[in-house]
Order: structure tokens, then C-alpha cells, then sequence
């Protein structure tokens, strides 16, 4: 390693850390190496999903009552909804249970805390995000210039990582907060102050 500045092995030695982290969220979630990358791509984003549920603040009367289930809802992308579905059975975040629902264009948002919006027609996800505009609840997308047509959390890849950019004017203004620790490890942070 000789020649290399600390930053530089400390980003190779953060690579290898990551790793291993990687492997164990993918044997956990059962993958086997023969599996199509949109699969592993999907339980990636499944376990972004799950993760981020502990890391925002709804606001009071986000939930009916205090048992209530934390509810994801996917649009746009059945394998990731099954995929998560399956990661989440018998967890909980907060107290909550969590449940995912399969949203099509057009169904109602009403009570969902975490909206995915696949990449799919870009008029479904502009309805889905207009659905979703004036309620507390956490929009994410894997779409172009999904952050662009009022998304809070996109997808990007970034260094051949799969990675998040945040809008924290689209996440202030639905009255949720999201820690600092979530901020820390997005890829992009628009609107920090």
C-alpha cells in the first residue's frame, strides 16, 4: 500500500467494510449468486426501504392508533413490493409493524408512511407523487429526475453503488424529519444548510 494517501486507504479499507455487510444483507434475505441483478437490485432498495422507516420522524396523527402498522407502499415495481414483503415478516419499526401494499397508478395514498415509485411511464410517477403532495408521507424513486418532479429520496448509482440523494424542501414540507445520521450516509443532501 505504499504510495496511497490515508484517505485513499481509508476509502479502499471502507470498500472492503462494506462488503462484507453487503454479503451478510444478501445471505440474510436468502439470495443465491445465479440470481438476475434486478433481483439483487431489488432487495437492495427493499433493504434501503425497511432502513429508512427507522430513520424518519412522522408527525403526530400519522398513525390511526399507537399499534398501528407502518405501511409501505410500491408502485411500479411488483418484485421489489415481494421482496420487501418478505424482508420485513414479523419485523417491526418503533413499535409499529410494518406492511407493504402494491399501489397502481391512480389507487389512493391515504395512509401509506413510505411511497416507492418504480421508473416506470413518467406520467405514473407524476401522478403518484401528486397523490402523495400535502400528506406526511416519505416518497422515494428510482426514476430520472425523480428528486426534479418533487421526490423526496432517489435512487442513484453512484461509485458502482447503489446510493440515495435527498430534497429536504420536499421532506420539510410534508412535515417530516429525517436524523442526521440518514442525511450522513445520502450520496447528495439538496437544500442543507
Amino acid at each position: 500500500m505504499a504510495g496511497l494517501s490515508r484517505f485513499a486507504m481509508r476509502r479502499r479499507a471502507g470498500r472492503w467494510l462494506a462488503l462484507p455487510a453487503l454479503l451478510a444483507l444478501l445471505a440474510w434475505s436468502g439470495v443465491c449468486a445465479a440470481q438476475p441483478q434486478a433481483s439483487v437490485e431489488n432487495q437492495v432498495k427493499a433493504a434501503y426501504l425497511f432502513k429508512f422507516a427507522g430513520f424518519v420522524e412522522w408527525p403526530d396523527g400519522s398513525f390511526a392508533r399507537a399499534d398501528s402498522p407502518l405501511q409501505i407502499g410500491v408502485s411500479g415495481n411488483d418484485g421489489l413490493a415481494d421482496q420487501l414483503e418478505q424482508m420485513v415478516a414479523g419485523r417491526t419499526v418503533g413499535g409499529h409493524a410494518i406492511l407493504v401494499r402494491k399501489l397502481r397508478r391512480g389507487d389512493p395514498v391515504g395512509g401509506i408512511h413510505i411511497l416507492f415509485i418504480g421508473a416506470g411511464e413518467r406520467a405514473a410517477v407524476i401522478d403518484m407523487l401528486a397523490a402523495a403532495r400535502g400528506q406526511s408521507v416519505l416518497t422515494v424513486s428510482d426514476a430520472d429526475d425523480s428528486i426534479a418532479l418533487g421526490c423526496m429520496i432517489a435512487f442513484v448509482v453512484a461509485q458502482e453503488r447503489l446510493r440515495f440523494d435527498v430534497a429536504l424542501g420536499q421532506v420539510n414540507a410534508s412535515r417530516l424529519r429525517i436524523s442526521a445520521r440518514m442525511l450522513a450516509a445520502a450520496n447528495r443532501v439538496q437544500g442543507a444548510t
